[in-house]
């Protein structure tokens, strides 16, 4: 089976085009031209499952086009999207930032779907999918330290609740590559598909690993790249596996 991870960016794009007229424009302005180069690049890969950080699921900003239902409608998937934002949170009230969310798509039927959230930090949304023989969590981390190592103990306590094998996969923003969640994997009992490191932010000259695709045992992974995609500030993440 084949894991595509890939934080889009809303696939506002990337370089000069992300700062005309204004710094920033391009996070509201939009660029339509990119998300079909994204579906192009996804359907090269022949991914079974997608999981997509930073998607707008229909503001003014993409044309009030879902992305996530975009995206899983040229590749013939079911998806299951929702916004990063707890439903309290002051976020849900803002044009264009309520619509900011994460999806994950699957190729086979889903046998269960859940929204969980974190109790810390602004982005708190944890899509859980339950597949016939593991269960794969999709999560977009906090930008403060202090705030994902408390995300982190969620994290765990969902985990050790699951009694299938469990990949973890995810934009965990962790500045000190993997050495930050050393801990939190080894007591969940996961190991890194990223055996060399491989950086995956920024796209246009990778030196952080701030992306991961995390697995326990029971599941054996038997490839890994990081495909040189540019259509995002994150590079995409290939994770091909097998369950034992």
């Amino acid at each position: 089976m084949r894991l595509l991870l890939y934080n889009i960016r809303y696939a506002v794009g990337g370089g000069a085009s992300m700062h005309m007229p204004l710094p920033g424009a391009g996070y509201l302005l939009g660029n339509q031209n990119v998300l079909p180069e994204i579906t192009k690049f996804i359907k090269s890969v022949d991914p079974d499952f997608v999981g997509l950080i930073e998607v707008d699921t229909g503001s003014i900003r993409s044309r009030m086009v879902n992305q996530a239902e975009a995206i899983a409608a040229d590749l013939a998937m079911n998806t299951s999207y929702e916004t990063k934002y707890g439903t309290a949170s002051l976020n849900q009230l803002l044009p264009i930032v309520r619509k900011q969310g994460n999806a994950f798509m699957a190729a086979p039927r889903v046998h269960g779907e859940r929204f969980h959230y974190f109790d810390t930090g602004i982005k708190r949304l944890i899509i859980e999918l339950e597949m016939d023989e593991f269960a794969v969590f999709l999560v977009h981390l906090s930008l403060k330290y202090r705030h994902r190592h408390l995300q982190l103990r969620t994290l765990y306590d969902l985990i050790e609740t699951t009694e299938k094998p469990v990949m973890v996969a995810g934009d965990f923003n962790t500045f000190w590559g993997e050495n930050e969640i050393y801990l939190f994997m080894k007591a969940a009992g996961l190991r890194s598909a990223n055996v060399e490191s491989l950086p995956t932010y920024p796209s246009r000259s990778p030196r952080k690993e701030l992306d991961f695709v995390l697995y326990q045992e029971g599941i054996r992974v038997t490839d890994f790249r990081v495909p040189d995609v540019r259509h995002s500030d994150h590079l995409p993440i290939v994770c091909d596996f097998e369950i034992e």
